[in-house]
C-alpha cells in the first residue's frame, strides 16, 4: 500500500526528457526498410552522385557544345571566301613538232581538252567541243571523222562540220613555238570560223607550218 503513492523514476524520466529522445524511444529493433530513418540508420546517404559518371556527361556536354561551335565558325568563315572554280591552266607546252605524225592525235585530249591535228602543210591544235551544245567528240578513226556522242553532229578529220545539228566546225587554239623549240597552246585563244561568215583559221596564230 506503500507503493501505490510512490512516483515511478522511469515515467518521470520520460516526460522530462527532450523531445528527440522521446521520439527515439518510439522505434524498437530495425526501421522499415526503405525510410529514410532506415537509410540514416544503416549509415548510407539518401541519394549517392556518381562522380565518374558526372563527368563522362560534362564531357559529352562540352564536346557537343565545342563541334557545334566549330562547324558554326568554319561555315561563318567560309561566306567569306571568293567562290571560285579552279580550271586548267589555259597556255601549256605539248611537245616537239617532230613528235606529231600526219593525222589526229588525241593524247592530250584528257589533260587539255584538246587534238593535234598535223596535215602535209600546216600543224594547228582544235579545241574539243562540238559548236552545238559542248559535248566533247569522239575521234573515230575508222571513219575517219569526229562524232558527238550527244546529238551526233559529226566532223571530219580537220573539224570542219558536215552533219547533225553542229552550226560551225569546231574552233581552233592558238598555237606557237617556244623559245626551246615546243609547241606552246594557248587555249584562251580560240580561232572559230562562224557560220556564214569569213573562216579565221587562216589567221596567224592559228597554225604552224614548215614544223
Amino acid at each position: 500500500m506503500a507503493e501505490i503513492g510512490k512516483v515511478n523514476p522511469t515515467l518521470e524520466a520520460a516526460k522530462s526528457a527532450p523531445t528527440g529522445a522521446v521520439d527515439a524511444t518510439k522505434y524498437v529493433g530495425t526501421p522499415a526498410v526503405g525510410t529514410s530513418k532506415a537509410a540514416a540508420a544503416a549509415g548510407v546517404a539518401g541519394t549517392v552522385p556518381s562522380t565518374e559518371i558526372d563527368r563522362r556527361r560534362r564531357r559529352f556536354v562540352w564536346t557537343m557544345v565545342t563541334g557545334f561551335l566549330t562547324a558554326w565558325f568554319l561555315a561563318f568563315f567560309r561566306f567569306f571566301l571568293p567562290r571560285t572554280l579552279f580550271e586548267p591552266n589555259s597556255l601549256f607546252k605539248i611537245g616537239y613538232p617532230t613528235e606529231y605524225a600526219l593525222g589526229v592525235d588525241t593524247k592530250w585530249q584528257q589533260k587539255y581538252r584538246i587534238w593535234v591535228d598535223r596535215t602535209p602543210d600546216r600543224l594547228f591544235v582544235i579545241y574539243a567541243r562540238c559548236t552545238h551544245l559542248g559535248c566533247t567528240p569522239d575521234w573515230k578513226p575508222s571513219e575517219n571523222k569526229f562524232k558527238c556522242p550527244c546529238h551526233g553532229s559529226g566532223y571530219d578529220s580537220e573539224g570542219i562540220n558536215f552533219e547533225g545539228p553542229a552550226p560551225r566546225p569546231m574552233d581552233r587554239a592558238r598555237i606557237e613555238l617556244a623559245p626551246d623549240g615546243q609547241i606552246l597552246v594557248d587555249t584562251s585563244k580560240l580561232y572559230s570560223w562562224p557560220k556564214g561568215q569569213p573562216t579565221h583559221f587562216n589567221d596567224p596564230g592559228a597554225f604552224l607550218t614548215g614544223v
